[in-house]
């Protein structure tokens, strides 16, 4: 395989991708799926190509990918800013449309976590008059 072009890492909640972009013919290749195969879910693909399509890159490269941890939504989104990052350092000119759209910022949300003596982080346990 040659050698790749670019490569970033991108991360939503718990997901991590790693992403490696290729000289080619936009061809997607996710933990040694295809795209469509990966993420079955349209709303979910047009996400990830999202910022190819904002850089007007698609068709020029492939990308493959390295994804882990959490779930489709948090995978597809870790994706998105992976590739973001990746175009940034093909072309630095690419950097101000892409922050216009949002697509470098890092949604550092996170589960907060479970505090002892309630059930989950705020929900208090049930409480019985009688």
């Amino acid at each position: 395989m040659a050698k790749p072009l670019v490569q970033a890492t991108g991360r939503r909640k718990s997901s991590v991708a790693r992403v490696r972009i290729y000289e080619g013919a936009g061809s997607f290749k996710l933990n040694e799926r295809s795209l469509e195969n990966y993420f079955p879910q349209p709303a979910l693909r047009m996400r990830v190509l999202e910022p190819l399509k904002i850089a007007d890159a698609e068709g020029r490269y492939d990308v493959h990918a390295k994804l882990e941890g959490g779930g489709y939504t948090g995978q597809s989104d870790a994706l998105r800013l992976g590739i973001a990052r990746a175009l940034i350092e093909l072309d630095p000119e690419l950097r101000p449309a892409l922050k216009k759209e949002g697509l470098l910022t890092r949604d550092s949300r996170r589960v907060e976590r479970k505090k002892y003596g309630l059930r989950k982080a705020r929900r208090a346990p049930q409480f019985t008059k009688r």
